[in-house]
């Protein structure tokens, strides 16, 4: 669907309270799907610098953090979108169905993403980074309309316990104890039981069933920030109020980490911590910067991204097919970049991270065009 933008709950009492559009949030949004532009599509796969790969197992890198912060800011936007919908007045039977319809259209175009180029239904693989953000937002947007924050706090906290006491405390089936390691946990063992298809790792997926639990987590942390910075305290509170939740976060995680690692495969409750505690003290330093200080000068891209999300997400994966598949000459048009800026002596790795700023602006033209033109495209 295309139309006009609204960024993406217990409706405020007064319905003035909702709040203008927040530019950071719109910023963040953008800046970070700018990330997992660069970060999905490097010059040459075989030479990346180690933070813009995903760590192997233990362990966080800046690419670790771009899934859980746009999970985030998912959560922030649900309260945003929805609180105006039910301050309007909007019925919650058609809030349900359109909620519905928008996951299940998130969910369609990521299986589209992983069909194509050749929609080899026989290795069809079910899971993916699209089909979690609906998912998450599927749960998240109907917990916020049927809870109130207190609820959703809880009910985060004990996802998260729950999920760490299963994976410490139950033994991996075949393997009489438990194991943390790839492949080989509860996690792992799950999906081969009840998860269809291909799995990313062959034995083991990322985007597991089980995983997607804490992942929610993420969404409802997203959530609290968003009730937070639609209550009546004053802006400098808020950010105060934000920073200090996320630090004490982040902390948190860290410590947590100690006895159960820090991880994006497994997605556990120390990584669901400190990724949101830090999603939670960069929108609070955006917030006061640019809502509050009004200094708004280097937002217009983030803005442009994020005015298009998840439309630019897909668009990089179909240009993709062309910037590192069409050969030309005998080689793609990332071999030929690769290849000639290495023979003039640069680092491999600062090619290939070169190659995707470029890649990055790319799809930089047609957000703009579409931003410019104001397309809103709706999923």
């Amino acid at each position: 669907m295309i139309t006009q933008a609204n960024p993406v709950g217990a409706p405020p009492a007064d319905p003035a309270a909702v709040g203008p559009r927040l530019i950071s949030l719109d910023a963040f949004r953008g800046f970070t799907i700018a990330a997992m532009i660069l970060v999905n599509f490097p010059g040459d796969g075989d030479h990346v610098y180690h933070t813009l790969r995903h760590t192997v197992w233990n362990g966080l890198s800046f690419t670790d953090l771009v899934a859980p912060f746009f999970l985030f800011i998912i959560g922030v936007s649900i309260v945003f979108a929805y609180s105006r919908r039910l301050a309007a007045g909007e019925p919650r039977r058609g809030m349900y169905r359109k909620i519905v319809v928008r996951a299940l259209k998130i969910f369609a175009v990521g299986m589209f993403l992983n069909l194509q180029p050749d929609f080899d239904f026989s290795s069809i693989r079910w899971t993916g980074t699209l089909h979690r953000i609906a998912i998450v937002f599927l749960l998240c947007a109907i917990l916020f309309l049927n809870t109130n924050w207190k609820q959703q706090a809880w009910l985060g906290a004990g996802v998260l316990v729950a999920y760490w006491l299963a994976l410490a405390l139950i033994p991996t089936p075949g393997a009489g104890r438990v194991v943390l390691e790839p492949g080989v946990n509860l996690v792992a063992w799950f999906d081969r039981q009840f998860l269809p298809g291909r799995m990313w790792q062959g034995t083991w997926d990322p985007e597991s069933i089980l995983s997607t639990f804490p992942a929610a987590v993420s969404g409802i942390t997203g959530l609290l920030a968003g009730r937070l910075l639609q209550s009546h305290f004053s802006p400098n509170e808020k950010v105060n109020y934000l920073m200090t939740a996320g630090l004490f976060s982040a902390a948190l995680g860290y410590f947590w980490g100690l006895v159960f690692p820090v991880n994006e495969n497994l997605w556990t409750s120390s990584f669901v911590l400190v990724t949101s505690g830090m999603a939670a003290l960069l929108l609070g330093a955006m917030y006061f910067l640019v809502d509050t200080r009004r200094h708004t000068t280097g937002t217009r891209p983030g803005i442009i991204f994020g005015a298009n999300a998840i439309a630019v997400y897909v668009l990089a994966d179909l240009l993709a097919l062309l910037f590192y598949g069409l050969n030309v000459g005998g080689a793609s048009l990332n071999g030929h970049f690769q290849r000639t800026l290495t023979g003039t002596g640069l680092d491999p790795k600062c090619v290939s991270m070169l190659y995707g700023l470029l890649f990055v602006g790319v799809n930089f033209v047609p957000a703009y065009w579409l931003y410019r033109k104001k397309i809103f495209i709706k999923l």
